[in-house]
């Protein structure tokens, strides 16, 4: 009852705020600031402190009756890229149309971005990292973790962008920048315009609803060209979604048809030149395939770690050439997951989109990631783990592939102060195979590889 108490007051203080900030221009809570400070002190047999708080109330007063009647109907519509990246300012363009009588003048334009509090149940069982060190006021009253929640769950930035004088039935581009802040569907919702009253001291507002989705692409990190080990290998039926139906092949050569051979294997031209049915011969191919497995096994709807791990990942996606070999991204979710790119599947841009969408996997074991990686070990011809632990069941994969003589490289994302002294386990007799990094340390990390 008590948290459910303390919920309340949150978020309904949170509102207070949202709305007292866009309500009132900066210089509007100066004024509003300034009364309540001649209100606490005020005595009306100080002349002028009193006469100077009649004058704020009266000016605050009058602008936030004169805002209703600034309002403005317009319509708007987005020129909007389809993806952008956590962390890097994404450009773009609203279309705005002034469909009212009157000139829109000193506007500002803004995007209503998704609510950030937290529900109820996010409240009571996220605690924020590091709360059993704060003293017991702060445990007891979950102003921290409500705060540390609400900035978890802020998923973009924008600036207001002031609009230009915009007449009657005119029409005008405002280019405007957002920043995602973390991967995954970015909800835009509503754009609104806050118009200053005559004083400047109270907003009117305008929205007009543009629901559109931004796909936040992983924040990704300069890593340098890395010749993973690993050699040509045999795989059973190829490239068989890009290259053909069936087997995928390499031609050799044409030779006659023999009892047996396929009929769609005979070459047309050839048997109407020489009069006898010829074939087309092929020999299976071999080429290198590499593995790149993504622990997803956190413990916690939402962790640090692992997305600096799917960062990880996405860095090696954009890194590894895979013009002439396959990339097998393998992780586990409600199912087993096995996404491949290169050779003529798919592209880049398809697996970073994977990435984005990826959520930590609380339901299933890690013997499930185990089991998917061993299934596809036949045909891998090395393997990148990135690891946000090193337990013993994670050891046990590394050492289960290091049996298969399967070359590796493991990462291992750990919390601040973790990674320092880390135990390198069933790679003790190759350390070079073995790089833990602390979650701030990442990109420095990578750099250096």
């Amino acid at each position: 009852m008590f948290k459910k108490y303390l919920y309340r007051n949150f978020r309904l203080l949170s509102a207070f705020t949202f709305w007292l900030r866009g309500r009132f221009t900066k210089a509007g809570l100066m004024v509003g600031g300034g009364m309540v400070l001649m209100a606490a002190r005020m005595d009306t047999n100080l002349s002028v402190g009193f006469q100077a708080f009649c004058l704020l109330l009266c000016l605050l007063s009058f602008s936030a009756v004169a805002s209703r009647f600034m309002r403005s109907r317009f319509t708007a519509r987005r020129l909007l890229p389809r993806l952008g990246t956590a962390g890097q300012p994404v450009p773009y363009r609203v279309v705005l149309r002034n469909a009212g009588r009157r000139a829109i003048r000193g506007a500002l334009l803004q995007e209503l971005l998704p609510d950030p509090r937290p529900d109820f149940t996010e409240f009571i069982s996220n605690p924020e990292p590091g709360e059993a060190k704060r003293n017991w006021l702060d445990r007891t009253y979950l102003y921290y973790r409500w705060r540390w929640l609400v900035g978890r769950n802020t998923r973009a930035r924008m600036r207001s962008q002031p609009v230009p004088w915009l007449p009657p039935q005119g029409e005008l581009e405002v280019p405007v920048e957002i920043t995602p802040l973390r991967r995954g569907r970015l909800c835009l919702d509503q754009i609104r315009l806050a118009i200053p009253d005559p004083f400047g001291l109270a907003n009117a507002f305008s929205q007009f609803s543009v629901p559109e989705v931004l796909l936040v692409l992983p924040r990704r990190y300069p890593v340098p060209p890395i010749a993973l080990p690993g050699h040509l290998k045999y795989q059973a039926g190829g490239v068989a979604m890009a290259s053909s139906v069936g087997e995928s092949e390499e031609f050799v050569s044409l030779r006659d048809y023999q009892p047996g051979d396929p009929l769609r294997h005979i070459h047309w031209k050839s048997w109407a030149k020489t009069g006898r049915p010829i074939v087309k011969e092929y020999e299976d191919e071999f080429f290198v395939r590499h593995a790149l497995i993504l622990d997803t096994f956190a413990g916690v709807d939402h962790s640090e770690v692992f997305e600096e791990a799917v960062s990880i990942a996405a860095s090696f996606a954009c890194t590894l050439q895979t013009q002439d070999s396959l990339l097998d991204l393998l992780f586990v979710g409600p199912e087993a997951y096995c996404f491949t790119m290169g050779r003529g599947l798919a592209h880049l841009e398809q697996m970073l989109e994977i990435l984005a969408a990826v959520k930590t996997c609380r339901e299933r074991p890690f013997a499930a990631l185990h089991q998917l990686v061993l299934g596809h070990s036949v045909a891998v011809s090395g393997c990148v783990c990135v690891l946000i632990q090193w337990d013993d069941p994670r050891r046990q994969l590394v050492a289960h592939l290091r049996m298969l003589q399967i070359p590796l490289l493991v990462i291992v994302v750990t919390e601040d102060g973790l990674a320092d002294g880390l135990d390198p386990g069933p790679l003790a007799d190759c350390p070079q195979m073995f790089h833990p990094m602390a979650r701030s340390q990442v990109a420095e990390k990578l750099a250096a590889l």
